[in-house]
């Protein structure tokens, strides 16, 4: 008889909701919006970055642009687990403003810290930086003589991890930029945009470089499970292992586990804090101000506490596959309703560039545009 496990029942679940037809959606909806939006995320690149430390000293409330846009020592899990819920009170108790203070302190510099080693990684392997690139490339169109045969897995994987990495499609994103103290939406939205590059493009590709550099990595067909290359230094599945072991060759093991333990930590840390805060501005939207929405964050609180700790104890790939269900089950959500809101959304990046071009600062007017149901921005009209 088939045992059933939590760890089954989340496998299960995560192949249906990942299904192929999630990945060709995310992957069309995304050639659709860079096509309708002639590539707004190459065009406007200089202004994304100028915009991320921009305040507008005219918004009263909110956060700024850049606190929006800030997931291997042997010790108990559970410890660790009890810590991290510890530190994690302290912060969401505080409310919005102090989870933002700590994630624009935290994030960018355990971001700068991990890129440096990588950089200084790839300097001492320099040599074979370009047969690397070449493999990527090779890799990324199925021409490689190893790993051609498994490009539609790849890719698929690679949607499922990209959306992890900067949210680009999952929904949550909107949630934080909503907070942002900005003129116009367009603006946080470019700001939004800057961090695929520095999320994906950046940290990721670093890691991925890295990695290939000095080859800590093995390579598994995800259908048959067959292992088309192994790693000289006995590595197991995908884990962060690989890295650990990259970074170890030119620090030492032990330093290199106990680096990307630390790094993991805080980059983990503040995505707890950044799903909190999605989580409690949602249940303020939907029960308001009062008893009910106390109540509400205080339950949340407790359970979010509770869940560190279990999932601490709990295997990994439990705990992928769990949040694989939950951000799979957004994004088909989500991209359906911003296909829907698109007309919107490209009437209000057009207004934003003619404000521009008139050498106006933009200012965003939801009744000139014909955009419904925008109370916020209809209330800051009207003052």
């Amino acid at each position: 008889m088939l045992a059933i496990t939590i760890e089954s029942i989340s496998q299960t679940l995560s192949s249906w909701v990942w299904s192929p037809a999630l990945v060709v959606l995310c992957l069309c909806s995304a050639l659709y919006f860079s096509i309708r939006t002639r590539f707004v995320q190459v065009r406007r690149f200089g202004e994304m970055a100028k915009l991320l430390f921009y305040t507008d000293k005219m918004q009263k409330t909110g956060i700024s642009s850049f606190q929006a846009f800030a997931n291997s020592v042997h010790v108990a899990p559970v410890y660790v687990g009890v810590a991290v819920a510890g530190v994690l009170g302290l912060v969401i108790i505080g409310g919005v403003t102090r989870i933002a203070k700590v994630a624009q302190i935290v994030a960018p510099f355990m971001a700068l810290l991990y890129i440096i080693l990588a950089i200084v990684v790839l300097i001492c392997n320099y040599s074979v930086i370009p047969s690397v690139l070449s493999d990527m490339l090779k890799g990324a169109v199925g021409t490689h003589d190893i790993f051609g045969g498994i490009i539609g897995s790849t890719i698929a994987w690679g949607v499922k991890r990209g959306i992890y990495s900067n949210e680009a499609g999952q929904g949550t994103g909107p949630i934080v930029a909503g907070a942002a103290k900005v003129s116009h939406p367009v603006k946080q939205g470019l700001v939004q945009a800057f961090s695929v590059y520095v999320d994906t493009l950046l940290v990721c590709t670093a890691t991925a470089v890295m990695i290939m550099a000095v080859k800590t990595y093995n390579v598994m067909d995800a259908n048959t499970g067959e292992v088309l290359f192994a790693s000289s230094y006995n590595l197991g599945a995908p884990d962060v292992s690989y890295t650990a072991t990259a970074i170890g060759t030119l620090l030492g093991a032990d330093l290199g586990n106990i680096i990307v333990a630390v790094a993991l930590a805080f980059f983990a840390f503040t995505t707890i804090m950044a799903y909190y805060y999605y989580a409690e501005t949602s249940l303020v939207y939907l029960f308001g101000n009062g008893r009910k929405e106390h109540a509400a964050i205080w339950v949340l609180r407790i359970c979010i506490l509770v869940a560190v700790i279990f999932g601490s104890v709990k295997e990994a790939r439990v705990a992928w596959n769990v949040g694989d269900i939950g951000v799979g089950a957004m994004a088909w959500i989500n991209i359906i309703v911003i296909l829907l809101l698109s007309p919107q959304a490209l009437r209000t990046l057009k207004d934003y560039e003619r404000q521009q071009k008139e050498g106006r600062e933009p200012e965003f007017n939801p009744r000139k545009l014909d955009i419904r149901n925008a109370d916020f921005w209809d209330d800051s009209t009207k003052d």
